[in-house]
């Protein structure tokens, strides 16, 4: 650690318009504060309110995600080390916010992630409005819990479709990414 070059990573930062990351445990009181200070950067650089709301909601969505996920499954010990951690960015590119993050997953959990969210990506403004209405009616939750409200509420927000990936590991897991892009004003 002590050739740990903090200088050059401040550099990528910059270059990418991070403006907080947070890579680690994620708990209620980690949203909390990080939810925070995500409220408070927003408002010290005038944006206005309705992408403030929207930027903190798909934090919010993104970070419990992280949460729910490492406290969902049922973790062995040595691999609690790997899947407890998430990553979670919000960056601003020209006229955009970018909120993205970032966990370890289970490789058999990856089919049914892409599939849910290449369904919504799909979906124009309308169809995620009728989606989200159906979903919040249904009386059947999601296999993991949820009735898939997320991914639809963060595609409403965003200006472009949600950006993800899945990269598969040697090892049996995976690298899950997604990102949302929202209009800065």
């Amino acid at each position: 650690m002590a050739d740990f070059d903090l200088y050059s990573l401040r550099n990528v930062f910059t270059e990418y318009g991070v403006m907080i990351c947070f890579n680690g445990p994620f708990s209620h009181s980690v949203i909390e504060e990080l939810g925070i200070a995500v409220r408070k950067y927003l408002e010290s650089n005038d944006a206005p309110k309705n992408c403030i709301a929207d930027v903190f909601a798909v934090f919010i969505e993104q970070a419990q995600n992280l949460k729910n996920y490492t406290s969902s499954e049922p973790f062995s010990e040595p691999e609690l080390a790997r899947y407890k951690n998430g990553t979670l960015v919000i960056a601003r590119d020209a006229d955009r916010y970018i909120v993205s993050s970032g966990n370890f997953v289970r490789d058999e959990d990856c089919a049914a992630l892409e599939r849910t969210l290449s369904s919504v990506r799909e979906l124009d403004k309308v169809k995620l409005k009728a989606l989200y209405k159906e979903r919040l009616r249904s009386a059947s939750p999601a296999a993991n819990g949820g009735a898939g409200l997320g991914f639809i509420d963060m595609a409403r927000k965003a200006s472009d479709p949600l950006a993800f990936s899945v990269r598969r590991l040697a090892d049996g897991s995976a690298y899950f990414n997604i990102s949302v892009s929202i209009l800065a004003g």
